[in-house]
């Protein structure tokens, strides 16, 4: 065998001894952007500014935030979708959005077409001026019931925090209410701090700041434990007064379209198990908003968000909102 046929050989060797072995890092050469599909200063817009400082430093690239409100967030997560699937441009939102969005027929992606990366979840608070006749969650309920008048609530659109936790209380109990609709979570809790409307049932991180400042007061978290609030104190469960209500935590996270460059996936995966999970900024970022931490990707992801997915998804179904049956896409009616 001529000299040729060996470095033929031993070149082939080492190609396929070396070639596998080792995943290809992700570097993007220009700065990553996040589209977040709400507006500035809401829950979803203010931890990813937080993940996006993380990112850069992982990536070594800037990342930047693009805030494209519209069509209850499918407006913004549709444009990445859009976008060319090479990584550089990402979306930012809560899980129960992006699974439902099918559903509603607002994007034809499903879940299953997005790599899920989890850092916080949101619980649903339901708070109301501090000046309100209702000093507690029992008295707001009552009122629900009994008034003549629909009682307003501010509302971030038809798949936001909001609407799904009054359909969670409108399936437990006989209510009258009228969701009045804005452009994201934060200028949803400013209208009810104003009194344009009566309460609020946002996120508690959106609702935080206004809750130690003294302007909102929480009646109850749509949860089957109380929340610890830093600078205020203990908000009871909204289960004190309706046991049976359904609850889940509402996970929040970047997505990136699973047919991406698979180094751009590897490379995401490695930053969110070996940065993300242990992020200090993150953690006290959640502490301080009222949020609970947990990083996760992948089907890790998919298990965690599931359960909210699945009350948004069939409770947008039933009541007639959403046209399309949850389960053609995966999501499992809850138990």
């Amino acid at each position: 065998m001529g000299n040729k046929a060996y470095a033929f050989i031993a070149a082939t060797a080492a190609f396929l001894v070396a070639g596998p072995a080792v995943a290809q890092d992700w570097k993007p050469s220009e700065p990553v952007t996040i589209i977040v599909p709400w507006s500035a200063g809401g829950s979803t817009d203010t931890v990813t500014r937080v993940v996006a400082g993380e990112l850069s430093e992982a990536l070594g690239q800037n990342v930047v935030i693009l805030n494209q409100p519209g069509a209850s967030g499918s407006t913004g997560t549709r444009s990445v979708w859009e976008a060319p699937h090479d990584g550089m441009t990402m979306a930012a939102g809560a899980v129960a959005d992006l699974g439902a969005y099918p559903v509603l027929g607002t994007l034809d992606a499903k879940l299953e077409d997005w790599r899920l990366y989890l850092h916080v979840a949101n619980p649903g608070l339901i708070s109301v001026r501090t000046d309100s006749e209702w000093k507690d969650f029992g008295d707001l309920l009552e009122a629900l019931k009994t008034s003549g008048e629909a009682i307003t609530v501010s509302s971030g659109g038809l798949s936001s925090a909001t609407a799904i936790s009054m359909q969670t209380l409108e399936k437990a109990a006989d209510i009258n209410y009228r969701q009045i609709v804005y452009e994201g979570g934060n200028p949803a809790v400013i209208s009810t701090v104003s009194g344009e409307t009566q309460f609020t049932a946002a996120t508690a991180t959106e609702q935080v700041d206004m809750i130690r400042a003294g302007r909102l007061r929480p009646l109850a978290v749509i949860a089957d434990k109380p929340l610890e609030l830093e600078g205020f104190g203990t908000v009871p469960p909204v289960t004190e007064w309706l046991p049976e209500i359904a609850s889940a935590p509402n996970y929040f996270g970047v997505f990136v379209p699973a047919d991406a460059p698979q180094e751009v996936l590897d490379t995401m995966d490695k930053i969110w198990a070996e940065k993300i999970a242990d992020s200090e900024v993150m953690k006290a970022h959640a502490a301080e908003r009222g949020a609970l931490f947990n990083a996760t990707y992948g089907e890790e992801a998919v298990k965690a968000a599931m359960p909210y997915l699945s009350i948004n998804a069939w409770q947008q179904f039933e009541s007639g909102a959403a046209p399309n049956d949850p389960s053609e896409f995966g999501i499992p009616k809850p138990e």
